[in-house]
């Protein structure tokens, strides 16, 4: 199950991925917002993350505007890597080598059609599992 969250700035595309993933099959909970009225970020991002974190969700995307704001949300969850992702090359990087479980868009930074890819690189890319990626993802958690 896919977590995904947005603001107010995210809530278009936000809604644009639900329907890529309801195309695909991949059951999703959306933890809101529910429109363009202005919220706070950090409510949907940290409940997105703490999903995540919990278990109760395999992975996580979260947007607003820029992703910056809600992914410096999502990474305050212990146990939440998230990357803020403009490019696809840089999604496949990020779960091929930091195990990233919650994925940040900008949705004011990135159109549709990228976002989607970005989405699908993220989402079908598998951690590499190489021992050196292990260990750093172990330093980033907090281990030595």
């Amino acid at each position: 199950m896919i977590a995904i969250g947005s603001d107010h700035g995210g809530y278009e595309l936000k809604e644009n991925v639900k329907r890529y993933l309801e195309e695909k099959n991949i059951p999703y909970r959306d933890m809101g917002c529910n429109s363009n009225a202005s919220v706070d970020y950090p409510v949907y991002g940290r409940a997105v993350a703490e999903s995540v974190a919990e278990g109760t969700c395999e992975k996580g995307i979260v947007i607003c505007t820029t992703g910056i704001g809600i992914s410096m949300v999502a990474n305050k969850v212990p146990g939440v890597r998230c990357a803020l992702c403009s490019d696809t090359l840089s999604a496949r990087m990020t779960r091929l080598h930091n195990d990233a479980n919650v994925l940040a868009l900008g949705g004011g930074m990135v159109g549709t059609n990228l976002a989607l890819d970005i989405v699908e690189t993220f989402l079908n890319t598998d951690f590499s599992g190489e021992e050196k990626h292990r260990r750093r993802v172990d330093m980033i958690e907090g281990g030595k």
